[in-house]
C-alpha cells in the first residue's frame, strides 16, 4: 500500500538557515538536522516547505495560516534567543490548531524547568538526584549539611549546555564559585545536585498511545572508569559534558565512547517501564529521550528529560532506531504518522 503524502511546513530557527540556501538543497560541510530532516522529507515524496521563525511572530503566524499544512515539523528551540521560550512556539502553533511534531507547550515547559520536572517525578517516587535551586540574583544560602560531590548547571538550559568538567564540586568554597559563574554567565538560576556514580544510559522512545522503547544507548567513560578501579587521581571527564557531547576529538583524548548498553532481560524491561512512565508524567508526545545513571546496586536516577531530542541521521535517537532496524527514512515516517494519529483521535 503507497504511503499517504502529505503537505509538510518544516518550522525551523531562522539562525539555522543557510543564506546561500534557504530551501536546504545542498549538503552542507557539517549537515545539519534541519537538512537531514528536510531532504528526508523530500525523498519521502512529500511536500515541503521551510519557515524560519523569526522576531515577528504575527508573521510567522499568518504564514502558517496561509499555507495551510498538513502537519508541521516543529525543530525550532528558541524565540529571540531564549530558549525557555520553545514552549511558546508550541503555544502558536496549539491556538492555531495546525498538527505538528513533538511535545507540545505543557510538556516542553515541564522539561525545560529542571526543578518543576524532578519535583513531578519525586511526587510519584521516581528517583532523581537530590538537588538545590539557586535563583537569579539572590544571596546564596547553603544548608548545614551537603553531600558532595555536587554537579552545578543552569537550571534552564538543554544539551549538555553550561556543564563542564568544572561543573562537579567537591566542597562549599567551589560550589559557590560554580553557582555564581553560572548565574552570571547564563543569566538564570542554578541548579546543584548530587552527583550519581554509575553508569549512564539514554533511553529513547516513539509515539503517543503505543510506545516503542528504542535499545539502549550508554556513554562509557573509560578513562575515568579505569582510573578511579586503581585507585588513582582519575583524570578526565565523568560526566557527558558539552565537549563530551559535541567534540569528537575531545572525546577520543579521554578515551570515551557512545554505544549500546550491555544489561540482562530484568535490569532492560526495569529501565523501559520507569522511562515509559517518565515519558507519560512529562507529556512527552511523538518521540523523546531519558537520560539516566543505573548504580551499582541497580536503582534507576532519571538525570534529564529531553522533549523534542535531536533527531537528525548519526544522533542518539536515530543511531538507537537503526539499530532496532528502523532506517531513517522510516524513523521519520513513524514520526509523521504518529502525529497525525494523535490529532486523528
Amino acid at each position: 500500500m503507497p504511503q499517504k503524502k502529505y503537505k509538510i511546513t518544516a518550522l525551523v530557527d531562522s539562525a539555522t538557515v543557510p543564506q546561500d540556501d534557504p530551501q536546504f538543497l545542498i549538503l552542507p560541510k557539517t549537515p545539519t538536522t534541519e537538512y537531514y530532516v528536510i531532504q528526508t522529507i523530500r525523498q519521502l515524496g512529500h511536500e515541503i516547505t521551510i519557515t524560519a521563525v523569526e522576531d515577528d511572530i504575527i508573521s510567522v503566524a499568518n504564514q502558517l495560516k496561509q499555507q495551510k499544512p498538513s502537519l508541521v515539523f516543529n525543530m525550532t528551540e528558541e524565540f529571540g534567543g531564549d530558549r525557555q521560550k520553545d514552549k511558546n512556539i508550541a503555544a502558536m502553533l496549539e491556538l492555531l490548531s495546525i498538527p505538528f511534531t513533538g511535545t507540545g507547550s505543557v510538556g516542553l515547559m515541564l522539561c525545560r524547568d529542571k526543578i518543576l520536572c524532578k519535583q513531578i517525578l519525586t511526587y510519584h517516587q521516581i528517583k532523581v538526584p537530590d538537588f538545590l535551586f539557586f535563583p537569579l540574583g539572590e544571596k546564596i544560602k547553603l544548608p548545614k549539611s551537603i553531600k558532595f560531590p555536587m554537579v552545578v548547571k543552569p537550571a534552564f538550559e538543554d544539551g549538555s549546555e553550561g556543564i563542564s568538567n568544572a561543573s562537579v564540586v567537591n566542597d562549599v568554597g567551589a560550589l559557590k564559585q560554580r553557582i555564581q559563574f553560572v548565574t552570571k554567565k547564563w543569566k538564570q538560576g542554578a541548579i546543584a545536585e548530587e552527583y550519581i556514580e554509575g553508569r549512564e544510559f539514554y533511553v529513547g522512545i516513539i509515539g503517543n498511545k503505543k510506545l516503542v522503547t528504542l535499545p539502549i544507548r550508554e556513554c562509557i567513560f573509560n578513562n575515568w572508569i579505569r582510573q578511579a578501579h586503581h585507585k588513582k587521581n582519575a583524570k578526565g571527564p565523568r560526566l557527558a559534558t558539552y565537549r563530551v557531547k559535541w567534540d569528537e576529538k575531545y572525546r577520543r583524548k579521554w578515551n570515551v565512547k557512545f554505544g549500546f548498553a550491555k544489561l540482562d532481560k530484568t535490569e532492560t524491561e526495569k529501565i523501559y517501564q520507569t522511562c515509559k512512565q517518565v515519558y507519560g508524567l512529562l507529556q512527552l508526545r511523538d518521540y523523546g529521550r531519558i537520560d539516566l545513571r543505573l548504580t551499582s546496586d541497580n536503582k534507576i536516577v532519571i538525570l534529564e528529560v529531553n522533549a523534542n531530542p535531536d533527531v537528525a541521521k548519526g544522533e542518539e535517537l536515530a543511531e538507537a532506531a537503526k539499530k532496532a532496524g528502523i532506517t531513517y527514512k522510516k524513523f521519520l515516517s513513524q514520526i509523521i504518522e504518529s502525529t497525525l494519529g494523535r490529532y486523528k483521535h
